[in-house]
């Protein structure tokens, strides 16, 4: 069990501090894909990196902590204090872009290397990384490459090789198909699925795509403006979203077979600058009241499981 203790993620910045993530609370069940949605600048990157550990100015955990569930060879707890010393091993991270994560000038095998431990054999582990992503559907000569003489689709194969190698705990995928076409894009989701499954670890998976959420997640959490405001199983949160953003947000998928032009939502995120009163989503909300203006509504348990932070959810279930 992941869980998150009323993260606060803070940025300083020229005009003072602003909370890019506020109070997420959440319990993660291990062996668990999480899928995290929202609009851009609702949190969901920062709080992947304060999952992470790669807390450095201008961002700081100003509040709360996280209890990984997981442990060093000791039997001592792992904290976002010390999360860095296993990076790879226990956690990993695949970011958007592959071709401006991997060093441009290293051969792909001297990337891998950099994870090891200085105890490992380096010529043994490389005979293993050449296995390794021959199962990924990769040549195993594509590790003695540079990175920009791999496709886009092979490089990000390579940061999944990477982050899954050493089978660790926790893997952090932030929009791990970013400006990949759609067979690679699913390529990539199924080889994430198919490794999860054998690995049962706990991936947290970033994506504007709530198709791509429906696919492959087992649970999902709704952010807005900083906050977490729906979470619960997938289906559930498909099937019946209690929250007003997340049924807009399922809404505007395309459907097969419906030709209904589809609308988006209307208006747009609030600046975390603003005087951030009442629910957030409220100037943009269709069913929004006088209390919703006036009184945040708290993360509320409405059905076994699944949460939602919403006044109308309150009053209609």
């Amino acid at each position: 069990m992941i869980k998150l203790n009323n993260i606060v993620a803070t940025y300083t910045t020229v005009r003072g501090q602003v909370n890019a993530v506020e109070g997420v609370a959440l319990e993660i069940p291990a062996g668990t894909i999480l899928g995290i949605a929202g609009e851009s600048g609702c949190g969901k990157t920062t709080l992947l990196k304060i999952l992470y550990g790669d807390i450095t100015y201008p961002l700081s955990l100003s509040a709360g902590h996280i209890d990984y569930g997981i442990k060093d060879a000791k039997g001592q707890e792992i904290t976002t204090q010390n999360i860095r010393d296993y990076w790879f091993r226990r956690i990993s991270y695949i970011p958007q872009s592959s071709m401006s994560s991997l060093n441009p000038v290293i051969r792909i095998r001297n990337q891998f290397v950099d994870f090891l431990d200085p105890s490992q054999d380096k010529k043994q582990v490389l005979e293993e990384v050449r296995s390794y992503i021959r199962q990924l559907d990769l040549p195993s000569e594509a590790i003695d490459a540079y990175p920009h003489q791999l496709s886009g689709g092979m490089r990000q194969r390579i940061m999944v090789a990477m982050a899954t190698f050493f089978q660790p705990d926790i893997i952090l995928a932030d929009e791990p198909t970013t400006a990949l076409d759609v067979v690679v894009q699913k390529g990539i989701l199924l080889l994430l699925m198919e490794l999860q499954e054998q690995m049962q670890n706990t991936i947290f998976f970033v994506s504007h795509d709530m198709g791509v959420h429906y696919q492959i997640t087992h649970k999902m959490m709704i952010m807005y403006a900083a906050k977490a405001v729906e979470y619960g199983d997938s289906g559930s949160v498909f099937d019946e979203p209690l929250h007003p953003y997340t049924k807009l947000l399922i809404e505007s998928l395309p459907t097969v077979g419906d030709a209904h032009q589809r609308q988006g939502v209307a208006g747009r995120p609030p600046s975390l600058w603003e005087d951030l009163r009442g629910c957030r989503f409220a100037p943009r909300c269709p069913l929004a009241t006088d209390l919703c203006r006036s009184m945040e509504p708290a993360l509320i348990e409405y059905k076994p499981g699944h949460f939602a932070a919403c006044h109308y959810a309150e009053q209609n279930l």
